[in-house]
């Protein structure tokens, strides 16, 4: 595998590598010893999702106030534009985002560390997403970044978003100041 820089020192990409043939392809998406070399993460993960979206749909920027988790983050079928924020206060890259576009032919996977705020936007009519987390959910210290925000700027190629209730309250970024 290929660990691509970003932007964001600690927010890497990853190239997985594919083995294509008459069949069809195998592509081995984690292996926790090539991780912790490669990319330094010191923190087994724990948890998996899967979220299917429909075009449009924005989901995030989300992050846990209490024990902050770090994703890994991959599309299984379809296009998202990914998007990371680093909402560590201190942090010489406060504030600042990498966004990138997964998609199930590229199979790149972006890494996120604990830290950052986490949003995606679905780009085709259908879009499954799958990420590992190195902590588990816990809805009572889940928080939400406006996707708009225009303190952060965010260049989403997408105008017009789906959003849940839960999405729409989010809050604003110089509120985390506070």
């Amino acid at each position: 595998m290929k660990v691509i820089d970003t932007k964001i020192a600690d927010v890497k990409m990853i190239e997985p590598s594919v083995f294509n043939d008459a069949r069809g392809y195998f592509v081995e998406t984690f292996q926790a010893d090539r991780y912790r070399r490669l990319l330094g993460i010191d923190k087994a993960f724990v948890q998996d999702n899967y979220s299917r979206s429909r075009k449009g749909v924005l989901r995030g920027l989300h992050y846990q106030k209490v024990n902050p988790q770090a994703k890994l983050v991959r599309v299984v079928r379809g296009t998202i534009f990914d998007v990371a924020v680093d909402i560590r206060k201190g942090s010489v890259t406060f504030g600042q985002w990498v966004g990138v576009e997964l998609t199930e032919t590229n199979m790149r996977q972006l890494y996120i560390p604990e830290g950052f705020a986490h949003g995606f936007v679905a780009l085709t009519e259908i879009a499954d997403v799958e990420y590992k987390c190195t902590d588990y959910y816990d809805p009572s210290n889940e928080a939400c970044i406006k996707w708009n925000d225009p303190d952060l700027g965010i260049t989403w190629p997408i105008k017009s978003v789906i959003l849940s209730d839960k999405d729409e309250k989010g809050l604003r970024f110089k509120d985390l100041l506070k």
